[in-house]
């Protein structure tokens, strides 16, 4: 058996992970209220179908995946997905990047 050590967690990286959030159509909007109070948890679309995408941020995965765990507790969620995980340095998600490319003021 091939053993994987777990390495703890810094505080000097930042995680960014987004998602789609399937719910039961009655209920998306008190799932997207119950979301909206989760810590680093942002809201960015609402579907009347049952659908919301969310982004979290947080100061590791542990953090990240406890809160998809919560969202996936709320009554009415069917399922939720995870898009996308991001994890970086807080020095490189703060570092501003010039817009050498572009205009100035069109972005």
């Amino acid at each position: 058996m091939r053993v994987i050590p777990i390495v703890p967690e810094t505080r000097d990286e930042w995680h960014i992970a987004s998602l789609v959030v399937h719910t039961l159509p009655h209920r998306v909007d008190a799932v997207a209220d119950q979301v909206a109070t989760l810590p680093g948890a942002e809201i960015h679309a609402v579907a009347a179908l049952g659908k919301l995408v969310v982004t979290l941020e947080a100061p590791g995965s542990g953090p990240i995946l406890d809160t998809i765990a919560a969202i996936q507790r709320i009554d009415g969620v069917i399922n939720a997905a995870l898009v996308y995980q991001c994890a970086d340095t807080l020095e490189s998600m703060n570092e501003e990047l010039p817009d050498v490319d572009r205009p100035q003021g069109l972005h």
